[in-house]
């Protein structure tokens, strides 16, 4: 008996100790000389080397303190309003604190956030330990964004909407197939990992907070890099070499899927999607999923990251589902990229007209890509976009093509010497962007090379995902009336950053912004095609536009430049023949319908139930809708219906004659046929 005494004394003691550690590790986050140095730098950088002339003054600091407030607490679930109001001093000084480099303050008001959080998960683990028992049947519901809600007012209030979201995490995970121990121990295992996280911050980790805020609440892509974080560059990080491909933002407590790296493993294995939320990572086939909501970006990357030929498995909620029950786990195996699969390739699609066959080239561009080193070095023969393209031209035309056809879908962008050099294959030598620095300067960029390669019907076909270089080049081809722009609207990202360090870390700074030759920014906007299509990519959740304080559209004075061609004046018959096909494609009904739903799902999906029938009510009639939309698509193909929506990603290789979006490049060939006709017609009638 005595032992026993003397182990569960030891055990309390250890305890205690543990709990004084944590206690003592958190009074002593505090700002070292390396960040409140940092912060001046940051300060001078933001003042002078920005490209939007903001003034750091009392109206930006009430800003950058709501934003500081977003980052420690955005949905409103650990902070009080005597909290805020207790802090409320600071909302008109975040700019003294920056040029001052007194940090102090703004290390107060986190150590508070961190002092309720750490509350707060206790409060759940204590709740865990004396056993669930909900019972799921209520008429409460919880609402999914708190962003806009009120502060609570008192602990009681938090502690109601803390057991509405216990709740919910728990009927979700219930509804998912777990039994009841499952239920608990995956809770466990998330609550206990997020407090782990929390009392592992220190001084670093404070400071990178307080930087994002500071530096987000200007544009997007300016941000302070830790040391640690400028080994990625951009937190929106791209895996390394040796991982699965994808680039990867935060959405509020998840991890989203924003783009695929061309050519990477999760590209070519065809499972994961823009949009897609991570819940969960899995090492190979041992150990079970580590539940990553709540987790850090970079701490869910180091998770996804690993050796080449190794497996990661991933728990997935699509990006069309509404609901965080209908999750599943893929599996990808990490690879380098394959430099091969994003070269540029060529196919002829053949369009039926009365008695005649149209062959149209479609060139797949994936990126803008050159092989630095080896153009540097003065060699004859390098890789790149433009040199690959022209070759893949050539050989089109030798086959006897009735148009040329480059796919920039899902291109991110890459060399900008490569847009300009590209652009000269179809037309002589001009302008092909404008970039405006700081101090107002424009530098105009262009193709310097006379003559061109091809000169016959050209398009383009954009999509969300095509960003800054695509974007560019698009822009060009449209304002020269070189050919027609195709597809739904580009990303809009028309900044350019530069990377300069600092005493500690680095600063990505917004330096300049694009402008095409006619003079309106890429900006905000992207690039508006001459014909639309239904885009399955949410731009309200992908895009330039979806991101906080992105900079605006705006224009500059024009540049001089000639027209190719009059693509608009065959606009109204080019949309008019287009309609006709696309009302009547299956696949082009569905993508304009499944968009439709995902919007009016979206506004109506603003709270979920916590009493299991009417979740369950809920949950299958969204899927049953969705399967419904899927299968009348499949019956128009004659193809066999699917019994569950998520067996729609997982179909066979070749089950399918013609993939969704395979038929966004048929239809702008068929555009592209009618426009080579209806040009040609026109250049009959002059002769």
């Amino acid at each position: 008996m005595s032992q026993l005494v003397v182990i569960r004394h030891t055990a309390i003691m250890t305890l205690v100790l543990l709990l004084s550690c944590a206690q003592l590790a958190l009074a002593q986050i505090q700002p070292g000389d390396a960040q409140r140095q940092a912060a001046v730098e940051v300060a001078e950088s933001l003042r002078y080397g920005h490209y939007a002339d903001t003034a750091l003054d009392d109206a930006w600091s009430r800003l950058a303190f709501e934003r500081y407030l977003d980052i420690l607490d955005g949905q409103r679930a650990f902070l009080l309003e005597s909290d805020i109001e207790e802090f409320r001093h600071l909302e008109g000084r975040i700019d003294d604190i920056l040029f001052e480099g007194d940090l102090t303050s703004v290390y107060q008001l986190y150590q508070r956030y961190h002092e309720r959080a750490e509350s707060r998960f206790e409060w759940l683990l204590s709740a865990l330990d004396q056993g669930l028992n909900f019972t799921y049947e209520t008429d409460m519901r919880l609402d999914l964004d708190r962003r806009d809600a009120d502060w609570a007012t008192s602990e009681a209030e938090l502690d109601d909407l803390w057991r509405k979201r216990l709740k919910n995490a728990a009927l979700t995970l219930d509804i998912s197939g777990q039994d009841e121990e499952q239920v608990a121990n995956n809770l466990r295992q998330r609550y206990e990992g997020q407090l782990s996280r929390l009392r592992q911050t220190n001084g670093e980790d404070v400071f990178g907070l307080f930087m994002a805020a500071v530096t987000s609440s200007i544009d997007p892509h300016t941000e302070y890099l830790s040391p640690r974080q400028g080994e990625s560059f951009d937190i929106q990080m791209r895996l390394s070499l040796e991982g699965i491909g994808a680039m990867l933002q935060s959405d509020g407590e998840y991890v989203k899927v924003t783009s695929l790296v061309p050519g990477g493993p999760a590209d070519r294995a065809g499972v994961l999607e823009p949009a897609d939320r991570i819940v969960g990572v899995g090492q190979e086939d041992e150990g079970e999923v580590v539940n990553v909501v709540g987790m850090r970006l970079d701490e869910v990357v180091d998770l996804i990251r690993g050796p080449k030929g190794t497996v990661v498995r991933l728990e997935v909620v699509p990006a069309e589902a509404v609901d965080m029950t209908r999750s599943h786990t893929i599996e990808i195996t990490r690879d380098t990229v394959d430099l091969e699969e994003q070269a540029a390739k060529s196919e002829i699609v053949e369009v039926e007209r009365d008695d005649d066959i149209k062959r149209i080239g479609v060139i797949t561009i994936p990126t803008f890509y050159v092989d630095f080193d080896a153009w540097q070095s003065g060699a004859e023969e390098f890789r790149s976009t433009t040199r690959d393209v022209a070759r893949e031209v050539e050989r089109l035309k030798a086959e006897g093509i009735d148009g040329i056809m480059l796919d920039l879908r899902n291109n991110g962008g890459g060399a900008l010497q490569e847009a300009n050099s590209l652009l000269g294959l179809f037309i002589d030598r001009g302008p092909t962007v404008q970039v405006r620095d700081a101090r107002g300067r424009i530098s105009l960029y262009g193709d310097t090379e006379t003559g061109t390669l091809y000169d016959g019907p050209l398009a383009v076909l954009v999509n969300r995902l095509s960003a800054s270089a695509s974007e560019i080049f698009a822009g060009a081809i449209q304002d020269y009336g070189r050919g027609l722009v195709l597809g739904s609207a580009t990303f809009g990202k028309g900044t350019v950053q530069t990377l300069n360090d600092l005493s500690h870390g680095q600063i990505k700074l917004t330096r300049a912004k694009f402008y095409r030759i006619s003079g309106e920014s890429t900006q905000h906007r992207g690039v508006e095609p001459d014909i639309l299509f239904p885009d399955m990519i949410d731009p309200d959740r992908i895009g330039e536009s979806s991101l906080d304080n992105a900079l605006e559209w705006d224009t500059v004075q024009a540049v001089q430049y000639r027209h190719y061609g009059e693509p608009w004046e065959y606009l109204e018959t080019l949309r008019s023949r287009h309609r006709e096909r696309a009302d009547s494609h299956p696949n082009f009904v569905y993508l304009k319908e499944r968009v439709e739903l995902a919007r009016r799902m979206r506004e109506e999906h603003t709270s979920v139930s916590l009493d299991r029938e009417q979740r369950q009510r809920e949950v299958e009639a969204r899927d049953a809708e969705q399967l419904a939309l899927e299968n009348r698509r499949r019956e128009a193909l004659d193809l066999e219906p699917l019994d569950e929506l998520i067996d729609a990603r997982g179909e066979e290789e070749g089950e399918e004659d013609e993939p969704v979006d395979r038929v966004q490049v048929v239809e702008a060939a068929s555009i592209l046929a009618d426009y080579a006709e209806l040009t040609q017609r026109r250049l009959a009638g002059r002769s």
